[in-house]
C-alpha cells in the first residue's frame, strides 16, 4: 500500500455478522486499533491515521449497527456482544499485544475488553468512554429492573415503527452533522458526513447506523462490577476529556480513583468529540503517551 494512500476496506464475521474494518497498511509495525464512538463510522479517525500510520499498523472497524458493518437481526446492541465482536477482531487478526484509541461507546468497550484481558492490551487512550455521568446512571439504576425492561419493550416497540430520517441532498446531511458538534469545520463535517450516509433507492440519503442503536439494552454492569473491571486493567491509560463536554471529569466524580494506572487529561475549547474539536494538541499527546 503506498504510504499516501488512503485505507483498504476488509470483512470479518463474528456471531454470524459480517463486520467492516479499514486497515492502513504498515503490517510489520505494532498495531493500534481505533475505535469509533455510537452512531459514528470507522473513517472518523482518518486524520488521526494519516498521521500516525507511518508508527504504527492502523486498524479501524466499525462497530455492529454502524458505518459499513452489518446490522443485528434483533435490533439487540448490548455491550456483551460488542465486547466479543471486539475480541474477536483482535482474535482473528492476531493484533494482541495491541494498542487502542477509542471514543465515547468505543472507550467503553475498549475499557471492557482490557478489563477482561489485561495481558492483550499495551497502552489505552479511552476519549470520554466511561459512559453516562455517575448521577445519571445511579438514576437509572434506581429504577427496578421490571420497570427498565417495561420501558426498553416500549421504547424499542416505537423504535420499530420509526423509518430513518431522509435528507433531500447531502448539503442538508451536512447541516445537521455541523449542529450536532458545532466545533467541526465544515471540510471535517463533510468528510463525515459523506462516509456517514448511503442513499436511499428514492435518492434521498440516510445514516449508515441503525435506529435500534437509540436505546440501550434494560441490563447492564453495575458501578460496582464496572469498578472491579476496570480494577483489573494493568496498562498506561490516559482518559480524555473535554472541559466544555457533557460528560462530566472522572478526576472530579471518583471514577479515576477505580483505576490502577490512569490519569486525566483535559481539554479547554472542547465538547465531547475532543479528537476532533483539538486535534493537533491531541495528536501530539497520544503520539508522545503510545511510544
Amino acid at each position: 500500500m503506498a504510504q499516501d494512500s488512503g485505507p483498504t476496506s476488509h470483512i470479518y464475521m463474528s456471531q454470524r455478522l459480517r463486520l467492516h474494518y479499514v486497515d492502513w497498511g504498515n503490517p510489520d509495525a505494532p498495531p493500534l486499533l481505533l475505535l469509533h464512538g455510537g452512531r459514528d463510522h470507522c473513517r472518523n479517525w482518518d486524520w488521526i491515521a494519516r498521521e500516525l500510520r507511518h508508527d504504527w499498523h492502523i486498524i479501524a472497524p466499525d462497530l455492529r449497527g454502524h458505518g459499513d458493518s452489518a446490522h443485528s437481526a434483533e435490533g439487540y446492541y448490548g455491550m456483551e456482544a460488542m465486547v466479543y465482536d471486539l475480541a474477536q477482531l483482535i482474535h482473528q487478526q492476531s493484533l494482541a499485544p495491541l494498542s487502542i484509541v477509542a471514543h465515547s461507546l468505543g472507550g467503553n468497550i475498549a475499557l471492557r475488553y482490557t478489563g477482561l484481558f489485561p495481558d492483550k492490551v499495551r497502552k489505552l487512550v479511552a476519549i470520554e468512554g466511561l459512559g453516562p455521568p455517575a448521577a445519571m446512571e445511579a438514576e437509572w439504576a434506581s429504577k427496578p429492573m421490571h420497570q427498565r425492561v417495561i420501558d426498553w419493550i416500549g421504547d424499542k416497540r416505537a423504535l420499530s415503527g420509526r423509518q430513518p430520517k431522509r435528507y433531500a441532498s447531502i448539503d442538508e446531511a451536512l447541516a445537521r452533522m455541523m449542529a450536532e458538534n458545532t466545533h467541526l469545520t465544515a471540510e471535517r463535517a463533510r468528510h463525515l458526513t459523506i462516509h456517514g450516509i448511503s442513499q436511499n433507492e428514492d435518492g434521498s440519503y440516510s445514516w449508515k447506523f441503525d435506529n435500534y442503536l437509540r436505546i440501550f439494552p434494560p441490563v447492564d454492569l453495575t458501578p460496582e462490577q464496572k469498578q472491579a473491571l476496570w480494577g483489573r486493567i494493568t496498562c498506561d491509560t490516559l482518559l480524555v476529556y473535554g472541559k466544555q463536554s457533557w460528560a462530566t471529569n472522572p478526576a472530579d466524580d471518583g471514577r479515576l480513583n477505580w483505576f490502577n494506572n490512569a490519569r486525566v487529561s483535559l481539554y479547554d475549547n472542547a465538547g465531547h468529540w475532543v479528537h476532533h474539536d483539538r486535534h493537533d494538541a491531541f495528536v501530539a499527546e497520544i503520539r508522545a503517551f503510545l511510544a
